[in-house]
């Protein structure tokens, strides 16, 4: 009996890269992006990343049409702000049910199509930069997927259920920007410290069929997301207490580049979404009280759409989330406003 079918051998990232390229000009834009983004991390600059988006990019018209607002904002707090536009394409599933994203599914509503999806996403991070100048971010579910965006993204992130993983910790110590690595979901800093430590030190390790040499990532930094107690209840960990143990923590590690960036979803706000802005603006008070909480923390990543809340997959609403419930556009240009005006 066989329990794995191999259907068919999908094109190698180099392939998919030439028969979808970058041009040169989008490179340019990419690369300035870049070097403005690591400033943050390194602290050569003051101003903070804002990570936003859907909770999973479901529609590649809504997820335009999103980011183009979102970089009509961008051009007005340029200069406390940078905005990254969160695509994420491919969604981890706690029990393996559900809408697993682009990546899985081009059509929500159809059977999975590896090979389509790969070409999906993409054409959704390529066009999102051609057509607003903002370079994106997406979740590295599968370390092998990430060289089909390599060249795309400016911002990566390891999920709770990923961050122990020693493929995930190596691939990021080959990435050449900021990677930030989420708390477990039981919540134990020391996890994910070790996993920001295995992404700064250079490795060799098998990775596409290849033995690879990694340098070594810098920027890889800290997310904190909040976590869930051995009763299964969310408890949140943005905190001025849990900051402060976290830079002491932090410190101790002798890392370099210690950076932060704070979820205010998910266990952090109970996935009551709409207390999102509220967090934001709890650990900017924070930060506003302790030298080391405003050195460390270097930006938020926030689940924001169109519409807010979510819908069931087949309502068909324009720009609503069909996974984790986001808070509106409207919601969304007043929270951008307002931290860049706390900052």
């Amino acid at each position: 009996m066989k329990n794995m079918i191999f259907k068919r051998k999908l094109p190698v990232p180099k392939e998919i890269k030439e028969q979808y390229p970058l041009t040169e000009g989008l490179a340019q834009i990419k690369e300035k992006r870049d070097a403005e983004i690591a400033d943050v991390f390194t602290g050569k600059s003051d101003k903070m990343v804002l990570i936003i988006g859907p909770c999973s990019a479901d529609r590649e018209d809504a997820v335009l049409d999103y980011c183009t607002r979102l970089a009509g904002l961008q051009e007005k707090v340029a200069d406390r702000l940078i905005l990254i536009p969160r695509v994420y394409t491919n969604k981890p599933r706690t029990t393996g049910d559900g809408y697993k994203g682009l990546l899985h599914q081009p059509n929500p509503e159809k059977e999975a199509d590896m090979l389509e999806g790969v070409i999906a996403i993409r054409r959704l991070h390529t066009n999102v930069l051609a057509q607003t100048g903002l370079s994106t971010a997406d979740e590295m579910l599968y370390p092998d997927n990430y060289r089909y965006l390599s060249d795309l993204l400016s911002y990566v992130a390891v999920g709770a259920r990923s961050v122990e993983n020693q493929e995930h910790r190596l691939t990021a110590s080959g990435i050449a920007v900021p990677v930030g690595m989420k708390n477990p979901t039981s919540g134990d800093f020391s996890v994910m410290l070790n996993s920001i430590m295995a992404a700064q030190h250079s490795h060799t390790f098998i990775y596409r069929g290849w033995e690879v040499d990694t340098t070594g990532n810098p920027l890889a930094h800290a997310i904190l997301r909040g976590y869930v107690n051995k009763h299964g209840e969310a408890q949140p960990n943005y905190h001025f207490e849990e900051l402060e143990r976290l830079y002491n923590a932090y410190a101790a590690k002798g890392l370099e580049n210690m950076a932060l960036i704070v979820d205010a979803n998910h266990s952090n706000s109970n996935k009551q979404y709409w207390q999102q802005p509220r967090i934001c603006k709890a650990v900017l008070h924070s930060a506003r009280h302790s030298d080391n909480i405003k050195s460390m923390v270097k930006g938020f990543m926030v689940e924001s759409y169109i519409e807010p809340g979510n819908q069931k997959i087949g309502e068909g609403i324009y720009g609503k989330s069909i996974t984790d419930a986001c808070i509106g556009w409207t919601e969304t240009e007043k929270l951008v406003q307002d931290i860049a005006e706390l900052i």
